[in-house]
């Protein structure tokens, strides 16, 4: 399924810095390949690719490209639907005639040589295949694994194996994972997203039916939350009528815990790595997976208990008497919603202020009054300006229509003057949230509250 890639060991990353690019950078790497990229800015990926062996730049322009990465015949180029289409580094390659192949076609090219496990959803799939990585490591697997965030555990988004299983995490922009043939998928949400892209939540939804069909037809198994009549094997919590599922939620001590049942077997007393409901379904979706695979069930429920999270998910940064401080990825209304609801379950004698840096223009017009109710969970919110990423403004929507439509009308805050009013309120409870480069700002609330 899809083009071959070409028999060269040289490659090219036209959006080195993203999480996914990042991934397959890292394993061009560790097949001994010669590695390059650019991205627009800097970042704590990049620093760490370059210390790994990978030539980097921030240069648009085709100046100082080493004569390594400018021979058409002998360079791979990936790129990522995120370049503009005017790029110039994109527009050249294309000219010259290089071999040009998407993230999702290279993902895919190494994801489907063996065993494909494959983890989808417009929420959940960055911890839910990071946590089932884990498992599948802990229970001897060998596994390598392609992830959308860094994995607490392993340090890092790109686990090599020695096994024929990858796990990858299964991204819907731009329809990227049809180009997968899991043995294995899962899929935890459907709700609508990236509908500059889907143009309606019915696109979104017949893009993962058809998805499940891809699996199912090519002899897969599917996994699916409770409730998404995709056609797979359903998992959830506190229905017994699942195969797979969670009951006796608790909460002791700032820990959740929870029972596991794996069809016949069950297994007391499971304590949940993450806060909150959805994570004890993400916990049971991977559970489900590996008990397909063949893991040891032991070994399941003790890897749950000792997985540490993915960065940015629930990310808890500084946790005094005086200050807590939480960063999170959210950056859909759903994501939101559920971020602060753990917050507020976890910490219930605290205020709760939050600093949000809205994700894409078009995001941001399809569901602001959306944002606006979530965000009301907390009681102080601070808006950080749009992060455009791919996109050029729309009229009409900024961060200051969204303030607008929230009864606490929050402010609009440069990322300096964020940093200069968290040091002056001194928060009991923070989070900052979102998709954009709010995590540069991560180290300075740190080190204001600290």
């Amino acid at each position: 399924m899809g083009r071959p890639l070409p028999p060269v060991q040289t490659v090219y990353f036209l959006g080195i810095g993203g999480i996914g690019m990042s991934a397959l950078a890292r394993h061009a790497l560790a097949l001994g390949w010669t590695v390059g990229g650019y991205d627009k800015t800097p970042s704590g990926l990049t620093d760490a690719l370059q210390s790994e062996g990978a030539w980097f730049t921030t240069n648009e322009q085709l100046s100082g490209l080493p004569s390594v990465f400018n021979r058409p015949q002998e360079v791979l180029i990936v790129w990522t639907p995120a370049i503009p289409a005017n790029h110039p580094q994109l527009i050249y390659f294309k000219n010259e005639g290089f071999s040009l192949f998407k993230r999702a076609e290279v993902l895919a090219a190494w994801a489907n040589e063996g065993i494909c496990v494959a983890v989808g959803g417009t929420h959940g799939k960055t911890t839910t295949s990071s946590l089932l990585a884990w498992i599948l490591h802990e229970g001897g697997t060998g596994a390598r694994a392609f992830l959308g965030g860094v994995a607490t555990n392993f340090g890092t988004n790109c686990i090599e194996g020695t096994g024929p299983i990858t796990v990858v995490e299964a991204d819907e922009f731009d329809r990227s994972f049809l180009h997968l043939s899991p043995s294995v998928a899962l899929v935890t949400s459907t709700d609508a997203d990236h509908l500059d892209i889907y143009g309606t939540a019915e696109g979104v939804r017949l893009s993962f039916e058809t998805f499940a069909q891809q699996t199912l037809q090519q002899g897969g198994r599917l996994l699916e939350r409770s409730g998404l009549h995709l056609g797979g094997i359903p998992y959830g919590v506190e229905d017994s009528s699942l195969p797979f599922y969670a009951d006796n939620l608790r909460l002791e001590n700032g820990n959740q815990w929870f029972d596991l049942h794996l069809q016949e077997h069950c297994f007391f007393g499971v304590r949940a790595g993450l806060p909150d409901r959805h994570n004890i379904e993400n916990a049971v979706g991977a559970a489900a997976a590996a008990f397909l695979l063949g893991v040891p069930l032991d070994s399941i429920a003790a890897s749950i208990g000792s997985f540490r999270g993915v960065a940015r998910r629930f990310d808890v940064q500084l946790h005094s008497e005086k200050s807590i401080y939480v960063d999170d990825y959210a950056h859909h209304p759903t994501e939101i919603r559920s971020t602060l609801t753990a917050a507020r379950q976890l910490y219930p004698n605290r205020a709760l202020t939050v600093v949000f840096q809205p994700h894409l223009y078009s995001r941001t017009k399809d569901f602001m009054p959306e944002f606006a109710t979530a965000l009301s969970l907390a009681d102080v919110v601070f808006l950080l300006p749009i992060y455009p990423a791919r996109e050029l403004p729309l009229e009409g929507i900024t961060s200051e229509a969204l303030a607008a439509l929230m009864p606490t009308r929050p402010q609009v805050l440069t990322k300096e003057e964020m940093v200069q009013k968290v040091a002056e309120i001194q928060p009991v409870l923070l989070m900052s949230l979102g998709a954009g480069d709010i995590d540069r700002l991560v180290a300075d609330f740190k080190r204001v509250l600290s």
